[in-house]
């Protein structure tokens, strides 16, 4: 008797503890960190997304399926924290020189996966017994999607393709549109859509948007200009710029997630893609908060409720089927107008199916305010947990096929030019730039960084002050590489002399590409008996990049490739087209040709050259240094092509011409590329 009596008591400790959700900090958030690891890995075990695999593990764990955790407000805090991360990220990649290429196709595929869910869902809701104003609220839940497959997408590579693009903008129309639907039905239903309503919406929704998309790039420009030596200023900016936005949209009486969305499209301009920033607003998105925002979404999900009531199947499968054929159809009819093959419809379904953020608000919104009821909700659910399963699924499958069309139609690793890159450094608080660039080359074709330090070989032994200064700065080159994510090899030599030293490594190292500094000018003593950065380029059977960068190398907003009628005819200019095109590319910045032609020479032929599409391509007459000169702009990067006419000559390398310019604009960055 006595042994099971304490039976008892041990199963009804047990059952009481099994039955109360885990509220201690330190396991709670130990519990989610195992979930963010072992998730992941199992599901891509079974060649599933990982994603799928966080959404079931929080309905697992979550209050409707074991109820180790409770979705209290730390959850759900950390969750709308990684909704809005992750709509951020999407704004982040999305390119509005992209976006502007395929505007059309945007507006069409954001129309139309508006308006079929719009129609459909309504006329399906109604056939089940839903009157008006709730059918339409639940067609707009059809009609909105949540970009779940993101990560996915950008794993894959695929995230600067045509149907990335068009997918990206066609999600920021039919979201505004089926929130602003959203917002119209609440007021309908609660008797207040009135003319105030209107008057107040519109003029606040265009001044919002004009302030997020102009006021943040200028704002961000000032301050990374003047604490952009701040690594964490920097990124502290960045999350501060998100939430105010996201803010700003509630003051608005949008969803923040439009917000989120906008604020990325804002600042993404003045983050390039490569950079140590951007590593790490992706890193910490993707390994933190993202997760965080998937797991909450499975813990929404009770499965035992749908089978309850006879009745929430019904609407349950209506739902279900509404929303994978209603995204589907625009997604088909879309992609044969854009002439679209079967693997970029699928991934453009895959990306639009996906229903959680703003059907949630939605949904939420519209239940607490009686307008419908818990077979809806129970109904909405279900569909989150099928879209949000397929979604990523299809997106995975198809991705894999996808070849990137991106209409930056070449990488610098074609070239390989990124592949091994040589850089020396002299001194870490002028050399940055110079780091950042060959980053950017290395990164872009997944290559190494070969940053160099070289002490001069004396008469008298190298000085233990001196090899700690070497030290100092190859560490100091190897952290902000790793900070990159980029592979680094750091080298440190003696030699006789510094030119020898870095051709000499160079040669051993098999450099695809050397990167020096440049001052802007030549002394008198340089000009007649040649500079360091001359002898290297003589003695180099790489592409040499010349580089001068005043202000920091992300502020770049427009890549300018200066050339002559003469260059054209050059083996090297192909070559500067595709380095021009690369930069404009990794750098978010507009690219533009400038073709200057002497009075005395006839026009030159660029048909031969590939180039995206509606690249400015502008030809003038007359001085080299003057019309480049007048042409320029504040947070330009100049190109020119240093050409190998002058490598047998006892004289600079340069010429007079990019001296020249340099002397006119001091803050303009340049580049002078020489290629063997």
């Amino acid at each position: 008797m006595q042994l099971i009596f304490w039976q008892g008591i041990t199963h009804a400790q047990i059952a009481s503890v099994l039955s109360t959700p885990i509220k201690d900090p330190v396991p709670v958030f130990l519990m989610i960190l195992g979930i963010m690891l072992i998730a992941p890995l199992l599901f891509e075990k079974i060649r599933l997304p990982g994603i799928v695999g966080l959404i079931l593990a929080g309905v697992l764990v979550g209050p409707n399926g074991l109820g180790l955790l409770a979705r209290d407000s730390t959850i759900v805090l950390l969750g709308t924290v990684g909704l809005l991360f992750l709509m951020f990220m999407a704004g982040l990649e999305t390119s509005l020189d992209d976006m502007k290429y395929n505007a059309d196709k945007a507006v069409i595929f954001g129309l139309a996966t508006f308006a079929v869910p719009m129609v459909l869902g309504t006329v399906a809701m109604m056939s089940i017994g839903y009157g008006v104003l709730p059918a339409i609220l639940v067609a707009s839940c059809f009609a909105s999607h949540t970009l779940l497959a993101l990560p996915i997408a950008s794993k894959l590579g695929i995230m600067r393709s045509q149907v990335l693009t068009t997918t990206l903008g066609g999600t920021l129309i039919t979201n505004i549109l089926a929130l602003l639907v959203l917002a119209v039905v609440v007021r309908a239903h609660q008797g207040s859509l009135t003319l105030s309503f209107w008057l107040f919406l519109i003029p606040a929704l265009i001044v919002y948007t004009f302030l997020t998309l102009w006021g943040v790039p200028r704002i961000g420009q000032w301050f990374f200009q003047r604490f952009g030596h701040d690594e964490g200023a920097e990124f502290t900016f960045v999350l501060a710029t998100l939430f105010v936005v996201s803010f700003g949209a509630e003051l608005v009486q949008i969803e923040p997630i439009i917000g989120a969305f906008l604020a990325g499209v804002a600042i993404t301009q003045l983050i390039p893609q490569l950079s140590p920033l951007m590593n790490r607003i992706q890193f910490i998105g993707n390994t933190l908060f993202v997760p965080f925002f998937l797991i909450s979404v499975g813990m929404l999900v009770n499965p035992g409720i749908l089978i309850k009531d006879p009745r929430s199947l019904l609407v349950s499968g209506v739902m279900v089927a509404v929303a994978i054929v209603a995204k589907y159809l625009p997604a088909w009819g879309a992609g044969k107008l854009f002439g679209l093959d079967f693997n970029n419809i699928m991934v453009m379904f895959g990306l639009s199916v996906a229903q959680a953020a703003s059907t949630l608000a939605a949904i939420t919104v519209a239940y607490n305010i009686k307008l419908v009821d818990e077979l809806t909700v129970n109904g909405t659910i279900a569909m989150i947990l099928v879209t949000c399963i397929a979604s990523p699924w299809v997106t995975n499958q198809w991705g894999r096929k996808l070849k990137s069309e991106s209409v930056n139609v070449q990488k610098l690793a074609d070239d390989h030019i990124g592949d091994r890159v040589l850089v020396p450094v002299a001194n870490p608080s002028t050399e940055d730039n110079l780091l950042k660039l060959a980053i950017i080359l290395a990164k872009s074709a997944n290559g190494t960084l070969l940053p160099l330090h070289v002490l001069l070989e004396e008469n008298t032994p190298i000085s233990p002050e001196a090899k700690t200064r070497q030290n100092q700065l190859l560490s100091t080159a190897e952290m902000i590489a790793h900070a990159a994510v980029a592979n680094v090899d750091p080298i440190g030599r003696i030699d006789e002399s510094i030119d020898k030293g870095i051709a000499r490594v160079a040669e051993e190292k098999q450099a695809s590409v050397i990167i020096c500094g440049w001052k802007g000018y030549s002394t008198y003593q340089e000009n007649l008996f040649g500079s360091v950065i001359d002898r290297i380029v003589q003695r180099s059977s790489v592409p040499v990049l010349v580089s001068r960068f005043p202000l920091p190398i992300e502020h770049t907003k427009r890549v300018l490739l200066a050339f002559t009628t003469e260059q054209t005819r050059e083996n090297s200019f192909n070559q500067s087209i595709e380095l021009a095109k690369s930069l404009a590319a990794e750098l978010k910045a507009s690219l533009q040709l400038l073709q200057v032609v002497s009075a005395k020479v006839k026009t030159g032929d660029l048909r031969n050259v590939e180039l995206p599409p509606d690249t400015p391509i502008q030809q003038v007459r007359g001085n080299f240094v003057r019309q480049v000169s007048r042409l320029l702009k504040t947070n330009d990067l100049l190109l020119l092509n240093g050409g190998v006419e002058h490598k047998t000559q006892l004289m600079a390398l340069f010429g007079k011409a990019p001296e020249a310019i340099a002397h006119n604009h001091p803050e303009i960055a340049m580049i002078i590329a020489y290629f063997p």
